[in-house]
């Protein structure tokens, strides 16, 4: 089994408008054949909370706006660490830079093909890396 047309709809405007919103390492997988429950999942990631925020609200606008879609669940508003949209057929995971190196759903789901993306979000690959070492020597150069 693989993902729907639709899930692959929703996972292209879902990264798209996470690489919009400056999101780092986008990454989309198929889970289709060992979940029962969706089809992809999307991950993306933000070196803060505010930026967290704000891409989970531009995801879901464009989803709305372009698909009709709903997320059935949203979870992590509160702390805005890791935030999960559920639309049934894609779920987006949009974490603190500190949360996706943590909890590491890639390896998870590294067994999982990938799936197409945009140019602009297949760009975002190794950002939360670069943006880590210029905080690092930021903060040498502060002290």
């Amino acid at each position: 089994m693989t993902a729907t047309d639709r899930a692959i709809q929703l996972v292209q405007t879902a990264a798209q408008a996470a690489a919009d919103r400056l999101a780092h390492d986008i990454i989309a997988y198929d889970v289709s054949d060992v979940l029962s429950i969706t089809d992809a999942f999307v991950l993306a990631s933000a070196p803060n909370d505010r930026q967290v925020k704000s891409i989970v609200d531009e995801i879901e606008a464009r989803l709305q706006k372009e698909h009709d879609a709903k997320p059935v669940r949203r979870e992590g508003d509160r702390d805005a660490r890791w935030i999960l949209l559920d639309y049934v057929d894609v779920v987006v995971h949009v974490q603190h830079s500190e949360e996706r190196v943590f909890y590491a759903l890639e390896r998870l789901w590294k067994d999982c093909p990938e799936l197409p993306l945009p140019e602009d979000a297949v760009k975002t690959k190794g950002r939360g890396e670069e943006h880590a070492a210029l905080s690092a020597r930021a903060d040498e150069d502060a002290s």
